[in-house]
């Protein structure tokens, strides 16, 4: 009897997003003043690395090789956040965070499509468990923006 190895589909897509997500957050980090968005920065890297090194097995099983790669979009955020800092009057600060916050919800975005596919077992619990701690990050992200704007 054939055994055929389940799937996994959609994780170099997502590490690609995390990945850039990471990039971003080191560049806020050397932008702002502030130690509390520095610490808070940190630990979004922290999330996002250790969410792209539970993955990356999954990535060699879908891709065959280690995903080191970047998302288009968010690389493109990056570049818009940076311009804007340059000609704005609304603080690093605000720019930033509403950028990574856009970074986070394409994150999830990513991870549910991901989750709407055909996953094998093992996959497909730690999507949940980083969805979890994703959105964590996410909300959290929400938090300090709305902290931000008012």
């Amino acid at each position: 009897m054939l055994q055929t190895t389940p799937e996994v589909n959609h994780i170099s897509d997502i590490i690609k997003v995390m990945n850039s997500g990471i990039e971003f957050y080191q560049e806020a980090k050397g932008k702002v003043d502030s130690a509390e968005y520095t610490g808070f920065f940190n630990r979004m890297i922290d999330a996002k690395q250790e969410a792209a090194a539970d993955l990356q097995k999954f990535a060699v099983a879908e891709t065959g090789d280690l995903e080191n790669g970047s998302d288009t979009m968010t690389e493109v955020r990056k570049a818009y956040t940076n311009l804007v800092n340059k000609v704005s009057t609304t603080s690093t600060e605000t720019n930033y965070v509403d950028q990574l916050e856009e970074v986070e919800d394409k994150v999830l975005a990513e991870i549910s499509t991901a989750l709407g596919k055909d996953q094998a077992p093992d996959c497909e619990a730690t999507l949940r468990r980083v969805h979890t701690r994703m959105k964590e990050c996410h909300d959290e992200m929400r938090m300090l923006k709305k902290g931000i704007t008012h």
